[in-house]
């Protein structure tokens, strides 16, 4: 059985513990053996991470240390999946460009804040968002910084209704990428709990963290 680490905290407006404890239900449909934790500290314990298939993180707005982000970071470059959502992945270490590095990318702005905007699948043969639809969202559409060496499987288009200067924009909303050995997954939709109510974006998210589970040969 594959065993997984979902960390939760931050900044309560993302309800951390709403959508940890959400998706640990659905990893433990999946069959993982699951662990929450509500501190980050857990990261410096070396053994329980090497242990870890995959880590979910849902922790925004806070700071990590240098040696939480060590033992975080060396558990994923030793194969250890890694995966998250929205602020919790990232928009979680505002202070640590280290870690921006192995996650793929950092929020900046969300114009307009809670709109309708649409997601396009731009892979639709990858595991994770293989057999799926482009959709519509009514939440906030994240503007971000992103590392030019992901893999893109879904983006957004930005009008420029809200920010001029976005007009035309397309922006990532879902991609993977490697750190070491391991794999990361990260999609920015997510912003509430109601957000999860849409199929897609639900669904995205399962197979996401269950793909960087999965340790490639």
């Amino acid at each position: 059985m594959k065993k997984a680490l979902i960390t939760y905290g931050g900044w309560e407006g993302h309800h951390p513990e709403y959508g940890a404890k959400l998706f640990a239900d659905l990893l433990r449909q999946a069959e993982f053996e699951v662990e929450l934790s509500d501190t980050l500290e857990i990261y410096c314990d070396r053994d329980r991470m090497a242990a870890q298939d995959l880590i979910v993180q849902n922790w925004t707005m806070a700071k990590i240390t240098r040696e939480q982000f060590a033992g975080l970071s060396e558990a994923v470059e030793n194969g250890c999946g890694l995966g998250g959502f929205h602020g919790g992945l990232c928009d979680s270490f505002r202070e640590n460009s280290d870690y921006q590095f192995m996650t793929g990318g950092q929020f900046v702005a969300h114009p307009g804040n809670i709109i309708d905007y649409r997601v396009d699948i731009r892979d639709a043969e990858h595991p994770v968002t293989r057999g799926l639809s482009s959709f519509d969202m009514h939440s906030e559409q994240y503007y971000m910084h992103v590392d030019p060496a992901v893999t893109v499987l879904a983006t957004t288009t930005f009008t420029g209704e809200h920010r001029a200067e976005c007009a035309g924009v397309v922006m990532p909303v879902v991609w993977i990428k490697s750190w070491g050995k391991g794999r990361v997954f990260y999609c920015s939709l997510g912003h509430e709990p109601k957000d999860f109510d849409v199929p897609q974006c639900r669904e995205i998210i399962r197979r996401g963290l269950i793909f960087a589970s999965e340790r490639p040969e």
